[in-house]
């Protein structure tokens, strides 16, 4: 935890300089800290997403059964290859803090960041508060399972994880990363265990699937169905971006821990569906709050039942704490851009963090944690994420036409470029209709958020906004400019 006593560097300021090291006057200000390699990136984004392989993911089964959830699983894996691509390409040469915020602003303009920023911050929160949710609700059931029943209120343990991985992003971000690395390996390596245990080369011993797995209770629309919640199974793996101005090489270490975060996802994925679908009935597992858990129970192995009670603690901690630093570096650069109050554009002077945005959502994931359904957080989440991954599609696309290969370095090239812009169009639009059908009140009444905050940027805030200032990176005009 080094960074906790960082000095405050005196800082050169070369043309490249981003505005929030340096004041109009030329004076010296506290800059983010350069300490993340490609392992610190790898947990970031997979200790995130990793929680959808513990919880949410089997709401998918309810959707269109067990069949339905893994071809959704699939379909969403070719999503977030899509995502990962076009993001390393991206973030690799815009390396700032906000990730596809700093993309959009670059790329398309302001309008287009402001909205990208709001949906990089909803699509975070609400994840961190579906993990203080499941939190609250695997203590809860655990104690039950030992006999306490109605000795703990699981409200209080929800509000317990917020403030305390608040406060643990608030003191630095090598160690709240460090901690993400430990307890994500953690995590994964006990849905191996429990692959393992379940005995996945000798069939109808311990897995059912020739008497569970059945076939597509409500046809072929509910493999569309599915598709909603087929994202859970990796929503926030773009989150390896929020790092991109802590990361020691960016071209580097952003494509291999994003690239390594996706391919451990879709591993992790799969694994997760062959053993919940061969222990419990998809009319149970569609429901049920904490699927691994669950199956663990159902084996009768005490010791597998507390690996997975570990194993989904872990996650949704690591997840939760990932969450918090990338809503918190997106709040931080919207304000350090002006698209926000520039009180939340300030860098702790002793820990290098962006403390003001880290304690500002902290009381709004707490109310929203111990008032909301996990499947309403779950959605919001996931429409925001939709949102971004629509606008990203756009960005690649005019990003290559306005700086061709050759014309700026990269860190990563992605390859069959149009082709993977191309997929992800098709896909979020395919899950748009998804979410549509299941949960269509919550869409339209996202979608009228985000056009009410856009008139209210372009009305009250843009006119704060320093073009100039935000364009950071050194590169040569447009072609066509």
């Amino acid at each position: 935890m080094n960074e906790m006593k960082a000095p405050i560097v005196e800082l050169s300021e070369p043309t490249t300089l981003h505005p929030s090291v340096r004041d109009t006057a030329g004076s010296k200000k506290i800059a983010l800290l350069r300490v993340l390699g490609p392992g610190h990136v790898w947990a970031l984004g997979v200790g995130i997403v990793l929680v959808g392989e513990f919880m949410g993911w089997n709401f998918a089964v309810g959707k269109g059964g067990p069949v339905a959830a893994l071809t959704a699983c699939w379909l969403a894996g070719i999503l977030y290859t899509c995502v990962a691509m076009i993001d390393s390409e991206i973030t690799s040469t815009v390396a700032a803090a906000g990730g596809q915020y700093a993309q959009a602003k670059h790329i398309i303009g302001p309008l287009a960041a402001f909205n990208v920023g709001l949906y990089l911050v909803m699509a975070y929160t609400m994840l961190e508060v579906s993990n203080a949710i499941v939190t609250g609700d695997l203590i809860e059931a655990f104690a039950t399972n030992a006999g306490l029943e109605g000795a703990v209120d699981k409200r209080a343990f929800m509000v317990l994880t917020v403030v305390a991985l608040a406060f643990l992003n608030y003191r630095g971000v090598l160690a709240t990363l460090t901690l993400n690395l430990v307890i994500t390996a953690a995590a994964f390596a006990t849905i191996v265990v429990l692959f393992v245990a379940a005995q996945p080369w000798a069939p109808g011993v311990v897995l059912k699937h020739g008497d569970l797995l059945g076939t597509l209770p409500y046809g072929s629309l509910g493999i569309l169905a599915a598709m909603h919640f087929g994202l859970w199974f990796y929503l926030g793996i773009e989150g390896t971006t929020q790092a991109a101005e802590e990361v020691r090489s960016p071209a580097r270490a952003l494509p291999l821990g994003t690239m390594a975060g996706m391919m451990t996802l879709l591993i992790a994925a799969t694994i997760t569906w062959y053993v919940c679908t061969g222990l419990m009935p998809w009319e149970y597992l569609g429901q049920a709050v904490t699927p691994l858990y669950d199956a663990a129970r159902l084996t009768g192995n005490r010791w597998l039942e507390t690996a997975l009670f570990l194993g989904t603690l872990f996650a949704t901690i690591a997840s939760a704490n990932g969450c918090i630093n990338d809503a918190s570096r997106a709040w931080f650069a919207m304000g350090r851009d002006r698209y926000m109050p520039v009180w939340f554009g300030a860098v702790h002077p002793t820990y290098r963090t962006p403390y003001r945005a880290i304690v500002f959502f902290a009381p709004i994931a707490i109310v929203f944690a111990i008032s909301t359904p996990l499947d309403q957080t779950i959605t919001l989440s996931i429409l925001s994420g939709l949102l971004g991954y629509t606008l990203m599609a756009l960005s690649i696309i005019l990003f290559r036409r306005k700086w061709p290969l050759g014309t700026i370095p990269r860190g990563y090239v992605h390859p069959l470029h149009p082709l993977p812009a191309l997929i992800l169009l098709t896909l979020c639009t395919t899950t748009y209709v998804a979410v549509f059908l299941g949960y269509g009140t919550q869409l339209m009444a996202m979608m009228a958020f985000y056009i009410f905050a856009s008139v209210w940027f372009v009305l009250h805030r843009y006119k704060y906004v320093r073009r100039g200032d935000q364009f950071t990176m050194p590169w040569p005009k447009p072609q066509g400019y």
